[in-house]
């Protein structure tokens, strides 16, 4: 890449507003589906703490997994923003057409998954009388993966090249329907049968399916645009093909089997694996803990799955911010702009851990209040009182990492944030929590501030590699080290 002279730091604010510009409409769309799971546990729990209970069960069984499927669709965030950058229209439209393969094959195997839950969730649980419901929402789910899958293709291709318009729009129709739906499924408004618990999961499988009908509809012309006509149609397939087996394999051996390598094609070769098993190794680190508590109670489970559910929603303005700063990074990588990459990185972890202790704040002196729109029982509120401000703690280090990530994966740097975050979290962070949670009776809160302690250590060792990839400066210096 060509090294030219880094620019004036009057550049710095320039470059935030462009940021802003491209994060605000990623950290909406993001937060809009957020939202669905918002909406759900919020109409569910104040149905009773047990229902509370069950649906976070089959919604920890199955996020779980698709995150796994989803972080691997992510690798479009380099393949796309760096051939965007390039003008590269055939590779834009060969690496979403493989992603779109990717996405169908992706769906069988975590449909069988989630249609054989139940002795797993009775095992990890111990608590048999939330296992029918849980189990229950996770066979509907399953109807709905090639819709979400599908989904976030189309949403990492249109944000990779800075189109985000009809991704807001889709995500705000589809929490629109989503309220219709769930008041209908839930409570059998509108003359819908009344399914109780499991209707949210109806609702959220329908929403799945418009969302994608919304986002195609309107982003047509960006689509069009950048759609060419695959020369090669068994390439692709193959491709894809190759990707779902590294996929596959990767799942295989993080339950004691072989991975399968060499996967995606030579220009990513395994970073659809990594990026994959690094947001699920991220994302299940929580959800073990959210199994811990379950077997705690079911009030601990409530009050962790509220605490959970608010710390997810905040998180998604620095994933916004992550994803624009990817794309950003991603862009300039591509054009050859070695200080421009440099400049969006400090930028982008800059606004993410400012935009944190916004959240850190409202979490430490509105616990109760914030509490009270998932349910009106006292036990599960007190529980939940306790946790949100450790919650707040540690979003600044969980908003910080969030956006190294995202810099790092814009990058192409995809493996050294799967190590770092197998090391914060699970010889960390989870251990900790455990030992504090079960050894010294801090019950909840100990797996709290374990995790914690692991998002310290991401965020310090994700912000060094960042430093050490783009030769970032803090603040930034006239010459630094080409990326």
């Amino acid at each position: 890449m060509r090294q030219p002279a880094d620019k004036p730091r009057s550049e710095i604010p320039r470059e935030a507003a462009a940021l802003a510009r491209l994060a605000a409409p990623i950290a909406l769309a993001q937060l809009g589906m957020m939202a669905l799971g918002v909406v759900d546990m919020m109409m569910v729990g104040h149905l009773s703490k047990l229902a509370l209970a069950s649906v976070s069960l089959g919604h920890a069984y199955t996020f779980g997994l698709m995150i796994l499927g989803m972080g691997a669709l992510f690798v479009l965030d380099p393949l796309i923003s760096q051939a965007h950058g390039a003008r590269d229209t055939r590779g834009i439209a060969a690496a979403m057409q493989r992603g779109i393969v990717l996405a169908l094959l992706l769906s069988v195997p975590f449909g069988v998954l989630f249609h054989a839950t139940r002795p797993l969730l009775e095992f990890l649980a111990d608590q048999p009388e939330a296992v029918p419901v849980a189990h229950a929402y996770a066979k509907i789910i399953a109807y709905g993966l090639p819709a979400f899958f599908i989904f976030v293709v189309f949403k990492q291709s249109l944000q990779a090249m800075s189109i985000v318009r009809p991704v807001m729009i889709a995500v705000v129709l589809g929490n629109a329907a989503n309220v219709f739906l769930n008041l209908g499924f839930i409570y059998g408004r509108f003359g819908l049968p009344a399914l109780g618990a499991v209707g949210s999961a109806w609702a959220t499988t329908l929403c799945r399916y418009f969302m994608v009908v919304c986002i195609v509809l309107f982003g047509f012309g960006a689509l069009r645009r950048v759609w060419v006509r695959p020369a090669r149609v068994m390439s692709n397939i193959m491709v894809g093909l190759q990707a779902f087996l590294g996929i596959i394999g990767s799942l295989t051996l993080l339950i004691g089997g072989i991975g399968v390598a060499n996967i995606m094609y030579a220009v990513v070769k395994e970073k659809t694996r990594e990026i994959g098993v690094q947001m699920a190794l991220e994302v299940w680190v929580f959800l073990g803990a959210s199994f811990l508590c379950v077997r705690m109670g079911i009030v601990e489970m409530g009050g962790h799955t509220i605490a959970l559910n608010l710390s997810s929603v905040s998180f998604m303005v620095p994933i916004g911010i992550g994803a624009a700063g990817a794309t950003r990074t991603g862009n300039a990588i591509g054009r050859g702009d070695a200080a421009a990459a440099r400049r969006s990185a400090l930028t982008a972890l800059f606004l993410g851990a400012s935009v944190m202790l916004v959240s850190a704040v409202l979490f430490t002196f509105a616990p109760r209040f914030l509490a009270r729109l998932y349910t009106s029982d006292a036990e599960v509120i007190a529980m939940a009182a306790a946790l949100l401000p450790i919650a707040g703690l540690f979003q600044v280090f969980d908003g910080t990492q969030a956006v190294a990530c995202g810099v790092l994966r814009g990058a192409g740097e995809t493996r050294l944030p799967l190590m770092i975050n197998l090391l914060g979290y699970w010889l960390l962070g989870l251990p900790a929590g455990i030992f504090l949670a079960f050894a010294l009776d801090l019950g909840p809160r100990g797996l709290w501030w374990g995790l914690t302690v692991g998002l310290m250590a991401c965020a310090a060792l994700l912000v060094l590699a960042v430093r050490r990839r783009l030769g970032v400066r803090f603040p930034p210096a006239g010459q630094a080290a080409n990326p």
